[in-house]
């Protein structure tokens, strides 16, 4: 960025020392904007992330809030559609370094007057300053300025963290008890280093409340690594975990970290834990006993320091049972355990999850929904959801995408559909002297899972919900058999398809 002269609106017009609010988490970035702000007379405040912008938010009103979209632990549209959502959202101009233009939108039609793409001029960012100074006072709205203490439906927690208990929680929704008690717990431990287990029906957010965990932490600016146990082969796990040498087999052409040293000083989500390998249980152990990582080929331990996070749909006590499961693992990985409830528990989430759902698919794929009728929001509250919010989401994401015009009614909720009778799927097997056991079952499963994605429309998640494995091993087998499925319902075609 460098400072070029540029007209601005007469300062005539514009009071002497406003008052900026710069949310940025880049130190060099918000120095540079704030002392070119400064240097024009504006008063600057500053804070790292959107949970420090909530707490400077409490303690003064700034005239114009300057804001970052892409951060850790509270995204900027996070906290303009909290600020949105309790009426106390400042003159706002986001920012974005990442072209995301359907984000910056999504965070106008929020509230937010105006968008900056970075890389942008100096002189260019005092311009939109002024402007949207100058429009926020000509539309003075009272009602907009936030409050000095937090409203009846936020809560102050013992962190000392505001926490907007009506609407979101580092990219979870809900208002409902059992999720606000979940909230709490993770704001609770997230500030310590012990390893979580998270257990919950497929569908509910796991991998969310790792994320929520992560970002509400000290190791928020290091390294989020995710991977899920069930979708990597056997024979690659280890090296992927832990790494190898060069020499360590065939392909070890050169030394690779593993996905432990890859998270080092950040968190580890490790999905369907149930899946690892028994050989395996006892290396995690290890590694969570001594905070060190061998690689493969190697007897020279790696330090690591990296908080884990552990989920299963399936629970785990179950696998223990079966010796499925080693139990030492279970217990040093279950220090501290959440359960996320199902969707069918929370149902008074609905309605905001719906609006959430739509909201986004909007600014995703260009839609133009605005209303749910009631037929159709009861049809959603009286399903069970066995699928549980990823089940809502891709049930909303059909019916903004099919809606006329902009209003989803009942009959576009395709949910409680009778069950299809499954069409027997014939596999044609070669004679026994030319394929072999292993190259049938490769086979049986290539076509199954052809089949499952021509009747699910080319949608992986129901696909691999018919196929009884998870969508990210479903992706896995689509890749490895090289396998052409047809676009899923409510997301566009692929570039050039």
């Amino acid at each position: 960025m460098a400072s070029n002269s540029v007209s601005v609106p007469s300062s005539s017009h514009i009071r002497r020392h406003d008052t900026l609010l710069i949310v940025d988490d880049e130190p060099a970035f918000v120095e540079l904007l704030a002392e070119h702000l400064g240097a024009s007379g504006f008063r600057i405040l500053k804070a790292a992330d959107g949970h420090e912008a909530l707490q400077v938010l409490k303690r003064q009103i700034p005239d114009l809030m300057l804001i970052d979209l892409q951060m850790p632990r509270l995204t900027g549209l996070e906290v303009v559609e909290v600020l949105a959502r309790q009426d106390r959202l400042p003159p706002t101009i986001v920012m974005s370094a990442y072209g995301s233009l359907d984000t910056a939108l999504q965070a106008v039609r929020l509230g937010a007057l105006d968008f900056l793409s970075k890389p942008f001029r100096l002189a260019e960012a005092e311009l939109k300053v002024r402007l949207a100074l100058e429009k926020a006072r000509s539309v003075a709205k009272p009602s907009a300025a936030p409050t000095a203490t937090p409203t009846s439906d936020a809560e102050e927690t013992d962190t000392g963290v505001f926490i907007p208990s009506s609407r979101i929680f580092y990219g979870m929704v809900g208002q409902s008890a059992p999720m606000l008690a979940l909230f709490k717990q993770i704001e609770r431990i997230a500030r310590f280093g012990s390893t979580v287990l998270i257990t919950g029906e497929s569908g509910t957010g796991k991998e969310l409340v790792a994320r929520a965990l992560h970002q509400a932490s000290p190791r928020a600016r290091g390294p989020f690594v995710a991977v899920n146990c069930g979708a990597i082969p056997p024979n690659l796990l280890e090296s992927e975990l832990f790494g190898h040498v060069r020499g360590a087999f065939t392909d070890a052409s050169a030394d690779r970290k593993g996905i432990f040293e890859e998270a080092s000083g950040g968190t580890l989500f490790l999905d369907e834990i149930v899946d690892l390998p028994v050989n395996l249980q006892v290396k995690l152990l290890r590694v969570l006993q001594e905070g060190e990582v061998r690689r493969l080929g190697s007897n020279k331990p790696v330090a690591v320091d990296v908080r884990v996070a552990a989920a299963s749909a399936i629970n785990p006590r179950q696998k223990v049972r079966e010796n499925q499961f080693r139990e030492d693992l279970y217990y040093r990985l279950s220090v501290i355990e959440l359960v996320v409830p199902p969707l069918r528990e929370r149902r008074e989430d609905i309605s905001i999850l719906v609006e959430h759902i739509v909201e986004r698919t909007n600014g995703k794929l260009g839609t133009k929904v605005q209303n749910v009728a009631p037929a159709a929001l009861a049809r959603l509250q009286g399903w069970q959801w066995p699928g549980n919010v990823r089940e809502l989401q891709n049930v909303i994401e059909q019916a903004c995408v099919m809606a006329e015009g902009n209003t989803i009614t009942g009959d576009l909720i395709q949910v409680g559909r009778p069950i299809e009778v499954p069409v027997p799927i014939k596999v044609e097997v070669a004679s026994p002297e030319t394929l072999s056991i292993p190259m049938a079952v490769e086979a049986t499963e290539r076509s199954l899972i052809v089949a499952a994605l021509l009747r699910t429309g080319g949608n992986r998640t129901h696909a691999a919900e018919l196929l009884a494995i998870s969508p990210r091993n479903l992706q896995y087998k689509i890749k490895q058999y090289s396998i052409d499925s047809p676009a899923p319902v409510g997301r566009p075609p692929r570039p050039g398809a």
